[in-house]
């Protein structure tokens, strides 16, 4: 397979990896009820603050002289790729969830018909 420019890269790409955040969307957005929208979209904040805790953390990190050499955009991709994983993983885990999920849903419930 040949790929010739950005746009020919792009129709080559899966089109799940393109519309991973609207898949989400849609997914909150076909529920059958307002509460369990609001359980879906406690759940998705919880692995977006997850998430971004990795990434702040990952800044943190002294990588001069490291193992994978000089940081580039597509480490920085996959980096970015696995922390949303990681993120969503440990949310929708009940056993290593940090709790968020459940703590807003209790708060916001009473609003929700």
């Amino acid at each position: 397979m040949s790929l010739i420019g950005p746009s020919t890269y792009i129709s080559a790409m899966p089109e799940n990896t393109i519309n991973a955040d609207q898949q989400i969307f849609n997914r909150i957005k076909e529920s059958t009820s307002g509460k369990e929208q609001l359980k879906k979209v406690a759940k998705e904040f919880e692995s977006i603050f997850i998430s971004k805790m990795f990434s702040t953390m990952d800044q943190t990190i002294d990588r001069e002289g490291g193992i994978f050499g000089d940081e580039t955009k597509y480490f920085d991709n996959l980096k970015s790729y696995m922390y949303n994983e990681l993120g969503r993983d440990l949310a929708n885990n009940p056993h290593s969830s940090f709790g968020f999920a459940k703590q807003i849903y209790a708060q916001m419930e009473k609003y929700v018909k």
